[in-house]
């Protein structure tokens, strides 16, 4: 099966990006043909630094690999060095209705976010996301809970670019995490974990031991000393719970049993202590590849070579197709 996905090189990669998405994409490496690449074209659409985003897409690649993405096993590339990605763009937009695009949940949160910034790309990044599966054939696509509206608009789109010109592309699916789909904020569990907030509200994927133990005592929690996983009336616990059960890979039920009649504050400990121990392997392998540069370049020399030859046979048959060949 062939799975396909990609992480904007803004911000760091977080805990929450890791059990939402990447810790799905290692699991899902070993038994199929996995294509994962660094969403640079995306994060154009938000305010960046134009001096600091060559190094923002090298230390994402460094963090996939670091993370246990395996380069022989996966295709790893930056999207904007495969030129068809905009190309399928475009032609996506011929067949898109207009109204598909405003009613995109992330649209209408980003345009609030970055009202000096509302920019065509920002109502347009949808159809370039469904250009990015559709262009390798993509039958399965793990994603968070949050994009799971643009898969079904790669869906949309692909079913009408069928019937328009012909049969050419698959209905990609999504799959999602069974848990852990969306891990929220350290500082405000009613929002999800985002790197582009504060450095409080998350945990990079590579923090020092003395930061996560600061981080996770200051977290978020709720009235009461139970330690119970109710999202409703215990959103701040609940998160905790469901990032210390992804880690441990329990229960949660066990996790409550484990704390029962005690407070917060041993828990919290329990949980940094959790944490700082399952990224620790993740510190040792990024700072060894941070050495690597030659290596780095190797990996995505050859991940570019193969997304090329599939999205260039991909978009001959598009234009045939079209007419335009």
């Amino acid at each position: 099966m062939r799975i396909l996905s990609g992480i904007q090189p803004s911000g760091d990669i977080h805990i929450g990006n890791y059990l939402g998405a990447l810790k799905q994409w290692i699991s899902l490496q070993k038994e199929n043909e996995c294509i994962y690449f660094v969403a640079d074209l995306h994060s154009l659409t938000v305010p960046y630094d134009p001096k600091t985003l060559q190094k923002s897409i090298t230390e994402k690649v460094i963090a996939y690999i670091a993370a246990g993405l395996d380069p022989e096993k996966s295709t790893i590339f930056i999207q904007s060095q495969i030129k068809e990605h905009s190309e399928l763009a475009w032609i996506l937009n011929t067949v898109c209705p207009i109204g598909e695009l405003e009613r995109m949940t992330q649209y209408k949160e980003k345009s609030k976010k970055y009202k000096d910034n509302i920019n065509a790309g920002l109502l347009d990044y949808p159809v370039l996301m469904a250009a990015d599966i559709l262009l390798y054939k993509t039958i399965a696509v793990p994603v968070g809970k949050d994009q799971t509206q643009h898969v079904e608009l790669a869906r949309t789109l692909a079913r009408k670019f069928n019937q328009k010109f012909g049969k050419t592309f698959i209905e990609p699916k999504d799959i999602l995490p069974k848990l852990g789909a969306k891990i929220m904020s350290l500082t405000n569990p009613e929002k999800k974990m985002s790197k582009t907030d504060e450095p409080q509200s998350y945990i990079s994927l590579f923090e020092e031991p003395e930061s996560i133990q600061k981080k996770i005592m200051s977290a978020t929690t709720d009235s009461g000393k139970q330690i119970k996983y109710d999202p409703i009336k215990k959103p701040g616990v609940s998160n905790l719970l469901t990032i210390y059960s992804l880690l441990e890979n329990k229960p949660i039920k066990d996790i409550e049993k484990m704390f029962v009649k005690k407070g917060y504050s041993e828990f919290k400990k329990s949980l940094a202590t959790t944490m700082i121990n399952f990224l620790e392997p993740f510190r040792k392998k990024h700072k060894e590849l941070l050495t690597r540069d030659v290596y780095i370049k190797e990996i995505l020399s050859r991940g570019k070579d193969r997304a090329q030859r599939i999205a260039q046979a991909t978009m001959q048959e598009v234009k045939e197709k079209m007419g335009l060949i």
